[in-house]
């Protein structure tokens, strides 16, 4: 399986004090913030594919964001954005399909209708990220989440070609995995729950996950600061 190996040193994050970039100056342009799982995948995207040196990274600094990239970049004010052939397209899921299609390296898509259709149905299973986090804030926290986490255990196993969500690793992996290192994290630390317990297929995806380094590269959240934010905004305040 082919990954993306090119070290590159980030760039520190633009806040309200940063001039812009030079912008539709023909410079391919990923908006991105290190912590946000959204802005990860297509961060993931982008190295897996190996286009580094095509697709700038632009970080911004989401607790004090540069008013010019509302202005003049994306009014939705959000990341991920990418700037392209003179316009600014957003929606993470959008551009991982996006950067597959328009640019070239490993495609991150297969060709099998059977594995595009369930793909499909992976990448738009709604309740996932909203059942999870609905777990967070309930009593029954280690019951609750492990129903949507039992879908991804049978979901692994429609296809033995591979360890991965299709059999090959996909955009569907990318999608996915920015959220379960999160909720790994938050659940081991809060209930000391692991999340692979009594789900091998899960466990065997985060195993072979942890071996690309196109997604490797791109776990610079910090995991204190991660577990507050999700007790701040999750759990209830003493």
């Amino acid at each position: 399986m082919a990954t993306a190996c090119v070290q590159e040193a980030l760039p520190p994050p633009l806040d309200s004090t940063s001039e812009p970039p030079p912008l539709f100056d023909g410079t391919t342009r990923l908006y991105i913030n290190y912590s946000c799982p959204f802005a990860q995948r297509v961060w993931i995207a982008r190295n897996y594919k190996g286009v580094q040196d095509k697709i700038k990274l632009v970080p911004i600094d989401l607790q004090n964001r540069p008013a010019w990239y509302k202005e003049k970049v994306y009014p939705e004010n959000k990341v991920p954005s990418l700037e392209h052939n003179n316009k600014v397209i957003g929606e993470s899921l959008d551009l991982l399909k996006y950067i597959d299609n328009h640019f070239d390296g490993p495609a991150l898509y297969p060709n099998d209708p059977a594995k595009r259709e369930f793909g499909e149905k992976l990448l738009h299973d709604n309740n996932f990220l909203g059942e999870v986090f609905s777990s967070f804030k309930g009593e029954d926290t280690v019951k609750i989440v492990g129903a949507p986490l039992n879908r991804l255990e049978t979901a692994l196993s429609k296809f033995d070609d591979g360890p991965f969500f299709l059999g090959e690793f996909s955009l569907v992996d990318i999608a996915y995995v920015p959220f379960i290192e999160r909720f790994q994290i938050f659940l081991q630390d809060v209930w000391k729950y692991d999340l692979t317990e009594d789900r091998p297929k899960l466990a065997k995806w985060i195993e072979e996950m942890n071996k690309i380094e196109a997604y490797t590269q791109t776990r610079k959240f910090n995991p204190k600061e991660l577990v507050e934010h999700y007790k701040k905004r999750f759990l209830p305040q003493q």
